[in-house]
């Protein structure tokens, strides 16, 4: 049965804010449209950032990001398609292991637990988060410098700039580390609604050959349950950088073809 309603998941560093376009793309296509922000995230950019050490920052965990999300669509009146990007790609394989939802897209996924990369970018680029020395309940607030690495690597300079400053906030590093324990558990052989994983070709912190991996489990296991798609001169910054729209319309091609 199709669904009109869309929850868009963003993912680590950001907040709902990087769903804008989207929402009035799937809107005028008459979807229903919420992005809920993660726990403590329905503030301002700026005043985020001007609480950097924010305990109850570091404090949240990926398990409790999974039931707050789960009791958000249980108050919807129906099973809406879900959209998540980077951890919120996770998020979405995770909700779908639970029936929430009548189909999912996750975009350039963190990888469920024991899926895992080693290429020097992806190391590289998580190592911040992964460190163990450093207390995992410290929120860490990513440089520019290491924004421009992980997520806008190809961009001119004054697009990474302008994207930094609007949407980059302090991090739980407890989330990060949830995707390398049991909260991230995907039983890839059990039957759900469909699921998109798309990848961005030059993506610095999941690589596409991640992104390809992750589906190929799936696909070992249950053939029609996933599909995969590569974008190619894609950064982690796909749903925001120039060409957001061509995936947006990949994604919306995708739903209606697996919705009849």
């Amino acid at each position: 049965m199709t669904s009109k309603t869309i929850v868009f998941i963003h993912g680590m560093f950001v907040t709902p804010a990087c769903w804008e376009a989207w929402i009035a793309y799937y809107q005028e296509k008459g979807y229903t449209c919420l992005a809920p922000a993660w726990p403590g995230r329905d503030q301002p950019v700026e005043t985020l950032r001007a609480n950097q050490s924010d305990p109850q920052v570091g404090k949240l965990t990926l398990g409790e990001l999974v039931e707050y999300y789960a009791g958000i669509i249980a108050g919807l009146g129906e099973k809406p398609v879900l959209i998540g990007h980077s951890m919120g790609g996770l998020i979405v394989q995770l909700l779908l292991q639970r029936d929430l939802a009548n189909a999912g897209v996750a975009i350039d996924s963190a990888p469920p637990a024991g899926v895992i990369s080693t290429r020097w970018s992806f190391l590289k680029s998580n190592w911040p988060l992964l460190n163990p020395f450093v207390s995992k309940y410290q929120p860490y607030y990513m440089p520019f410098e290491h924004f421009q690495y992980t997520f806008v690597h190809t961009l001119p300079l004054e697009q990474q700039q302008a994207a930094y400053d609007a949407l980059v906030v302090p991090e739980s590093r407890q989330v990060a580390q949830g995707a390398l324990s049991a909260a991230a558990r995907v039983d890839f052989g059990r039957m759900h609604v469909p699921l998109l994983l798309i990848a961005g070709s030059d993506d610095q912190i999941i690589p596409a050959g991640l992104n390809r991996a992750n589906q190929r489990k799936y696909e070992a296991a249950l053939p029609a349950i996933a599909d995969f798609k590569e974008f190619p001169g894609r950064t982690h910054f796909i749903i925001g950088q120039p060409g957001w729209s061509e995936v947006a319309d990949y994604i919306s091609d995708w739903l209606g073809y697996r919705q009849l």
